[in-house]
């Protein structure tokens, strides 16, 4: 009977060891667990998240029409939603009654809040008729008043048309040509670093010489001069390509840089040897031992680079060189306040500046983040 149950014991043991083997984590798991440990990073990729959600759906979270113009209102300050009235009680939240006026003395718009009247503010209300993705149009806004009232949180341009609004709707294009850029830099210089690093020779001498070249001229200068290139009757959707494609073009030499040195510490590895003995081909090499060892770096990398595309086309349309009317950036919103007058008279007209610093340094945060999770000697 003891001998039975010590079979018995016996034959369990291999089901017992299976359940209680512990597998190691992946490096994926363990690249998760060290970026979850840097706070600002979360902190950073959940605000560009909804950075991003924003501008999808910037018809929605937009009060009015990026096109819309008040011409009662131009230039005109904040209005902003209240919670109290000028008794002091609280109330569901509300804008003042808002006029503007010429000032005679000064030939500037003084605007005027009436606290005797008050306009409630309607949630998810209908308002400005817009596209919201594709072809699917709609009205809903999350917030808007009735007329005549109105909502200008940070205020109005000299058109009379909301900034707010207009920096929601501007969200799309420079979010947006900061990733499409990236994303051609990444494949230019991924290409090009991958096989100066792994080939060698006269190809990698003059790539990277070609790269040399492209960092010794400043970057500004040179956006100018390609994007001066550009025809002026272009329409605003191929200016928007052109301009990305500019700061790729530009972009891509120090991806490239990068991933070759990765490329040249890594394809004299055991690894590597040990599929050039096996008869592997180049390709095979290079797709399943080189790229997937380099991809962590090359993720780093993009995520550090999408600032600096984000600040180019800033630039760009800062100088009048980048994004063309009807379309809008926050570069061009910017464009609007180079005037001395508007840092004493319209200083709203600066707001676009503050997502533009958000974006760039939330983008520096994530990165960081990541180039010390994807890190394999951090601890």
């Amino acid at each position: 009977m003891a001998d039975t149950d010590l079979l018995a014991y016996r034959g369990a043991q291999p089901e017992e060891i299976e359940e209680d083997r512990i597998s190691p984590p992946t490096v994926g798991q363990l690249t998760w667990w060290r970026f979850r440990r840097s706070k600002p990073a979360i902190v950073a990729g959940v605000l560009l998240i909804l950075a991003y959600i924003v501008a999808v759906f910037a018809g929605f979270f937009a009060p009015y029409h990026v096109v819309t113009t008040h011409s009662k209102f131009p230039a005109v300050g904040p209005n902003g939603i209240h919670f109290r009235d000028a008794e002091g009680n609280f109330r569901a939240p509300f804008v003042y009654g808002y006029s503007s006026k010429l000032d005679p003395a000064t030939f500037q718009r003084v605007s005027i809040t009436d606290t005797s009247v008050m306009y409630p503010v309607r949630f998810f209300a209908k308002g400005d008729e817009y596209v919201l993705v594709g072809s699917i149009k709609s009205d809903i806004h999350l917030f808007t008043v009735d007329d005549p009232g109105k909502v200008f949180l940070i205020g109005t341009d000299n058109l009379g048309r909301d900034l707010f609004s207009r920096i929601i709707y501007g969200a799309r294009i420079s979010l947006t040509v900061g990733l499409v850029g990236v994303f051609l830099s990444l494949i230019i210089g991924s290409v090009i670093g991958v096989a100066a690093g792994y080939y060698g020779g006269t190809f990698d001498n003059v790539a990277m010489r070609i790269v040399e070249v492209l960092n010794a001229f400043p970057n500004i200068p040179l956006w100018m001069a390609l994007a001066a290139a550009l025809p002026a009757n272009m329409d605003s959707i191929k200016v928007y390509f052109g301009i990305t494609i500019v700061l790729s073009f530009i972009g891509w030499g120090g991806l490239a840089r990068q991933i070759r040195a990765k490329v040249l510490s890594l394809r004299e590895s055991d690894f590597v040897m040990a599929a050039h003995v096996s008869n592997c081909s180049d390709w095979r090499i290079v797709r399943h031992h080189l790229l997937p060892n380099t991809l962590s770096h090359i993720i780093v990398s993009a995520t550090l680079a999408i600032p600096g595309m984000i600040l180019g086309e800033t630039t760009l349309s800062f100088l009048g060189l980048g994004i063309k009317p009807p379309m809008t950036s926050w570069g061009l919103l910017l464009s609007e306040a180079q005037a001395t007058r508007v840092l004493l008279q319209q200083p709203w007209l600066l707001w676009p500046i503050v997502p533009v610093m958000l974006t760039a340094i939330a983008y520096n945060l994530l990165g960081d983040g990541l180039r010390d999770a994807a890190d394999p000697f951090a601890t």
